[in-house]
């Protein structure tokens, strides 16, 4: 755990910038209260402080600051242990607009920006500080086909390419 923690401060630090990248418009009229909860990982990015985990989850709830409490969990694909951070995210201005700044090693934060939503808040696209960072969540662990497809097609807009991503849980 301790080494999961690492990594991810380590990822702040490094990545250090919160702003969204250039070609990343984040979500508008975005509801927070709607995107609290459970979201499982589809999709990443290769990055140290997630490799060799599989069954990723990301757990959001309201911190008593006003921000934004992450508990980011999965479990490791040599040892089967389970692996836990727990980081703090706040918005970078306006509340409806879908663009926070995460941290999970103390004062260092990196960007969280949620560049696709649908309506109903079952999949998201989320890009860190450049597209280096990005994540396809869903809130069921085997979304379909057809709205996976959709996540896929607007992150390779954003100039991700479909061979990059590592997928966590499959779509049908």
């Amino acid at each position: 755990m301790k080494v999961l923690l690492v990594s991810v401060g380590l990822f702040a630090l490094l990545s250090g910038c919160t702003q969204a990248p250039k070609n990343v418009q984040p979500v508008q009229n975005f509801e927070l209260e709607r995107y609290l909860g459970t979201w499982h990982e589809i999709a990443r990015l290769d990055h140290s402080f997630e490799r060799g985990l599989e069954n990723v989850t990301a757990v959001y709830s309201m911190r008593e600051d006003g921000g934004v409490r992450v508990i980011n969990s999965g479990v490791n694909t040599e040892t089967k242990e389970p692996k836990q951070a727990e980081g703090k995210a706040y918005f970078l201005g306006s509340k409806d607009v879908a663009s926070l700044k995460v941290s999970f090693f103390g004062p260092f934060y990196g960007g969280y920006h949620v560049a696709k939503l649908d309506s109903d808040y079952q999949m998201a696209l989320v890009i860190g500080p450049n597209t280096d960072y990005a994540w396809i969540l869903a809130r069921s662990k085997q979304p379909g086909l057809a709205e996976c497809e959709a996540y896929y097609q607007e992150a390779e807009r954003l100039g991700i390419k479909r061979s990059d991503w590592i997928v966590g849980y499959s779509c049908n």
